[in-house]
């Protein structure tokens, strides 16, 4: 997966006041972008969080606009993700298919699942279906090949085994 051709990251969007699921999604798209930074560049956490607090989200992204995004809920995301990486890491590892690892990823499909992660595992007040939704949506804006297939296939084995009544 990590010679995939990406897309940039975004989708067209006016400008203006958010719906809290708008701003919600957004939110998804910075935490992944945010922990992106953090895997690939070694930034850190503070700096990550000061960036994006910092009227980063709702700046333009490539060709589209990222929207208006709920810091707080960004904020919970990489925090969550830093604090609980080494858990997330082995669920997620345990739901991708024989012979693959986080570690085989590329460096957005491994932020992109990490993310979701924490979301099905310490997020109960997002249902499980609503959290593989709006990430295999955060892959497509990334990915033109099968990794939003792929992620959703992983997403929906976590989903199943952590959530199972939600199924």
């Amino acid at each position: 997966m990590s010679d995939a051709t990406k897309k940039p990251a975004g989708k067209g969007s006016s400008g203006g006041s958010r719906r809290p699921g708008v701003a919600r999604s957004a939110a998804r798209l910075g935490a992944v972008q945010g922990l992106y930074q953090m895997d690939i560049g070694g930034a850190d956490l503070a700096d990550v969080l000061a960036q994006y607090g910092g009227g980063r989200l709702g700046d333009e992204f490539e060709d589209g606009q990222c929207g208006e995004a709920d810091f707080g809920f960004l904020k919970s995301i990489i925090e969550g993700v830093v604090n609980d990486q080494e858990l997330i890491d082995r669920k997620v590892d345990g739901c991708l298919g024989e012979g693959w690892t986080l570690a085989r990823l590329d460096a957005i499909a491994r932020a992109i699942l990490r993310a979701a992660g924490f979301e099905l595992m310490f997020r109960d007040d997002v249902p499980g279906k609503v959290v593989i939704n709006e990430y295999v949506e955060v892959a497509k804006a990334f990915f033109n090949g099968s990794e939003p297939g792929f992620i959703n296939g992983a997403l929906d084995k976590l989903a199943r085994e952590r959530r199972p009544e939600e199924f």
